[in-house]
């Protein structure tokens, strides 16, 4: 591995890291708004605009001014659709689930990212990444100790937020092999949550307090300059290399779940963390295996993504 790989690893590591806390602290004020009887629609219209004008605005400054254009439209519509399906899951995931819960359904996006890396992004799917996904949903029936009879509406949200959040950041990666407009991959996907939250925002709209104002200020800040700093490391490191950093977040769900909302993670949930998180660590193991071939022949898929263009 060369000096340069080398450094852009370690950089894109860096951003990971940096991400957690800030998607972390995205995450306790969703549960915080989630909890006051809040629709999904009144968070994410609202988020959603503040985002897409930050970027109009960033855009505007001389170091960032690359347009706001995409050389690949289909890919992109993809990953906002992704990301508006996520951002609902994870806000009923929130809504109905303790917070150091959610994050074994998070743990699962390595996991997940293995299998769609390969899919989407031609990387080499290993046997391993399937034996790590069977780990994986063992940790999650630590959840379920008296059987899955106990599944309910936070646990099925949760899971799609999990594989929806993992196709967005894939697609993500995706589109970065391509261009580096990182703004664009930032706005389009909250141009697009507000525009379908806010069709059905005048139906479940509840006026807020100035307090409850300001914490969903605080939240689009957050989540644009999470977003912003997640592309940037996608594009240095393969996805299932990135999501498995993203086990960082763990400790900050646990100690914010505690701090804001005195909630304790049981040894269930501690066991099923540290079999998801074994799992994915050994999927990032793998990589670094001999080469194999692709167990997955997904030219098809990136055709359509590129909306059937052949690159130069």
């Amino acid at each position: 591995m060369t000096p340069r790989v080398t450094c852009a690893a370690a950089l894109g590591a860096g951003l990971v890291v940096i991400y957690t806390g800030l998607i972390s602290g995205a995450d306790a004020i969703t549960k915080l708004i989630a909890g006051g009887g809040y629709a999904a629609p009144q968070l994410y219209a609202m988020s959603g605009f503040v985002v897409a004008l930050l970027c109009l605005l960033m855009n505007r400054l001389p170091s960032q001014r690359r347009g706001l254009g995409t050389t690949q439209p289909v890919a992109m519509a993809l990953r906002s659709l992704a990301t508006v399906i996520a951002a609902i899951c994870f806000f009923y995931a929130f809504r109905y689930l303790p917070f150091a819960d959610v994050f074994i359904f998070i743990g699962l996006m390595p996991l997940m990212a293995g299998m769609m890396s390969g899919l989407i992004l031609r990387e080499h799917v290993r046997p391993a990444a399937w034996v790590a996904l069977g780990a994986g949903f063992v940790g999650i029936l630590c959840l379920f100790p008296e059987g899955v009879h106990g599944l309910g509406i936070g646990h099925v949200s949760a899971i799609g937020a999990s594989f929806f959040g993992t196709l967005s950041m894939v697609l993500a990666r995706y589109i970065g092999r391509h261009e580096d407009n990182t703004l664009a991959q930032v706005l389009y996907p909250n141009l697009a949550i507000f525009v379908t939250m806010a069709v059905a925002l005048p139906f479940v709209w509840v006026p807020m307090p100035l307090a409850d104002l300001v914490w969903v200020l605080g939240y689009a800040g957050l989540l644009f300059l999470a977003r912003w700093v997640l592309v940037m490391a996608l594009r240095m490191l393969p996805a299932y290399t990135v999501t498995p950093l993203m086990n960082l977040q763990f400790v900050w769900m646990v100690a914010l779940g505690a701090l804001a909302f005195g909630e304790l993670p049981t040894g269930a949930t501690l066991l099923g963390v540290a079999i998801v998180i074994g799992s994915g660590l050994y999927l990032v193991w793998d990589q670094f295996a001999p080469e194999r071939g692709p167990l997955v022949n997904a030219d098809w898929v990136a055709r359509l993504l590129s909306g059937f263009r052949t690159d130069p």
